[in-house]
């Protein structure tokens, strides 16, 4: 025998023995269990057997086992399952190949395919995808749930503060365009959808208004008058009342309150216009955006607009006044803070008070106030202005206006700072005309002379010569008997109209408290003294000036329009 040729065979015989024995001995473990280096989709199935390593699977892809996605619907999320997108593994004979993989062949086939997986493990590919027709069927649900308009942020009071509401971003989901998006990241593996929708944002947002939380300026004054004056005051609160103004906004007092009509809730009430009293709608407004105005100085708000009236009125101090005139004369101040701010308005048994809301930046360690100045005065001499009314019988006689001193004024600003330092910055100025006490007088009769002394009397502004008339005595006449008895008809007629005009007319206005003037101790910067346009005269005015000295005919007490 050939002893190389012998050795050759003999070691083969033993190299296949060796592995037919090995083989032997790992076959019935290998025939229930997946070799190693085998994966399915990722997931390393080595050691498993078909029903493990399918559980691993499914667990994996979150098939029926409670796997989850998130979904963004604009600033929406929800939490979506596989069952919700039908999801479903489709090739799960993948399983059984894997089972497969180095058990196939012969002897030698095998082990080779074992030593291939030890270098290169193989991994089996799953299909696991959503079916279209439940995830057109989620998104659909998606839109019907989310789907709505814009609604734009406000501020109600609740509880004696502001309280925010609405502010939401408007959403429009895109569902055929959601349908392929959602398709493809569960295709890719994602487990983070995003529909595909327009989001819509409000001009004001409820993150804005989250932020008006502190009283920047607040002011009171306290009305009276006739009915319609004080209804007038009331009414204009409450038109200023809730409004909201943005970072950089201006707001016109005059055309809030607009139009001055019985439509819009006015009432007539005395007013002054051209130097007469007239009774007009919205008589009372111009106390209003006076106390308005003082808010807005104590929360350091830019004011573009302001005016004083033609005459002082006697509820806020010099230059402490806002006088609006539709068409004439308006009260505009811009919001010049970083967020929004909100005005608080109420009139309610004489006292009215406005309250500003905002953003408060300033140096709690910082405090002002505000006083009022009189540069110079002129006294009224007691002159009188007669003014005849040919509606009315000789014998009416009624003070309409008491005289009122002309001033010129000037509103300061002092502020206090945290080190002790102080400064004083000016606001404005104003000038208020003199003006005198102002009279109607009945001038209609039947008898001749009568009518023309009375006459003279007017032209002459000659009020005691008015109450000669009213006693008879007009001078010689040659009235008839019948004239003298209808004179003295006409007298008995009119006398209970007749107001007694005082010897010494009353020039005292009602004393009223001046606004609130205690701010919260904050800082802003700087702020240049407003515009302040000329005043216009009495004589030039068109339209009335809301809040001119107007005494209230009735009652004799001056009202301040």
């Amino acid at each position: 025998m050939n002893l190389k040729k012998s050795g050759v065979w003999l070691t083969a015989a033993a190299l296949f023995l060796s592995l037919g024995i090995a083989a032997g001995s790992a076959k019935a473990a290998e025939s229930e269990t997946i070799n190693q280096g085998v994966s399915i989709g990722g997931v390393d199935v080595s050691g498993m057997t078909e029903e493990e390593a399918t559980k691993a699977v499914e667990e994996s892809l979150g098939n029926g086992t409670g796997g989850t996605y998130t979904v963004n619907i604009g600033d929406e999320t929800v939490t979506a399952t596989s069952e919700d997108f039908g999801m479903a593994w489709n090739n799960r004979e993948v399983v059984h190949e894997a089972m497969q993989v180095g058990k196939s062949g012969n002897l030698i086939k095998r082990y080779k395919d074992n030593k291939d997986l030890e270098q290169e493990p193989k991994d089996f590919a799953v299909d696991y995808a959503p079916q279209e027709t439940y995830v057109e069927a989620f998104v659909n649900e998606m839109a019907a749930a989310y789907n709505r308009e814009a609604v734009e942020g406000d501020i109600s009071m609740a509880n004696g503060y502001p309280e925010v509401t609405g502010g939401e971003s408007g959403i429009a989901v895109n569902v055929e365009a959601s349908v392929e998006a959602v398709m493809a990241g569960i295709e890719s593996g994602s487990t983070t959808l995003d529909l595909v929708a327009e989001v819509t944002k409000p001009e004001v947002t409820a993150e804005d208004l989250e932020q008006v939380t502190d009283v920047l300026g607040q002011a009171t004054t306290y009305y009276t008058g006739s009915a319609g004056r004080i209804a007038n005051v009331e009414r204009g609160a409450a038109l200023l009342n809730g409004h909201l103004i943005q970072p950089g906004e201006s707001f016109s007092v005059t055309q809030a309150v607009v139009p001055f009509t019985e439509e819009n809730g006015y009432y007539l009430a005395p007013s002054y216009e051209s130097g007469q009293v007239v009774e007009s709608y919205g008589g009372g407004i111009c106390q209003v955006s006076t106390t308005l105005y003082n808010a807005v100085i104590r929360a350091e708000l830019q004011v573009d607009e302001r005016h004083n009236h033609t005459m002082e009125v006697s509820y806020v101090e010099p230059s402490m006044d806002a006088a609006i005139a539709e068409g004439l004369m308006d009260f505009v101040f811009t919001n010049d803070t970083d967020a929004p701010i909100y005005i608080y308005g109420a009139a309610y048994q004489g006292t009215i008070t406005f309250i500003i809301y905002g953003h408060e930046t300033r140096d709690s360690g910082r405090s002002i106030s505000f006083r009022s100045e009189t540069i110079s005065q002129t006294d009224p001499n007691d002159n009188i202005q007669l003014i005849g009314v040919s509606t009315q019988n000789i014998g009416y006689l009624s003070q309409t206006q008491t005289a009122h001193q002309g001033l010129e004024a000037q509103l300061w600003k002092d502020i206090t700072y945290a080190d002790g330092t102080t400064e004083s910055v000016q606001v404005n100025s104003s000038s208020y005309i003199a003006s005198p006490a102002i009279y109607e007088v009945g001038i209609n009769s039947s008898n001749a002379a009568a009518v023309a002394a009375i006459q003279t009397a007017i032209a002459n502004n000659d009020l005691n010569g008015v109450y000669s008339v009213i006693n008879g005595d007009y001078g010689d006449t040659q009235s008839t008997e019948s004239e003298t008895e209808s004179q003295t008809t006409e007298s008995q007629s009119t006398e209970a109209q007749t107001t007694e005009a005082p010897t010494e007319p009353v020039t005292q206005a009602p004393e009223t408290e001046a606004p609130t003037t205690q701010a919260p101790e904050t800082e802003a910067s700087t702020q240049a003294p407003e515009t302040q346009a000329p005043t216009q005269a009495a004589s030039e005015t068109q339209a009335p000036d809301y809040d001119d000295n107007v005494p209230n005919p009735d009652t004799g007490v001056e009202v301040i329009g």
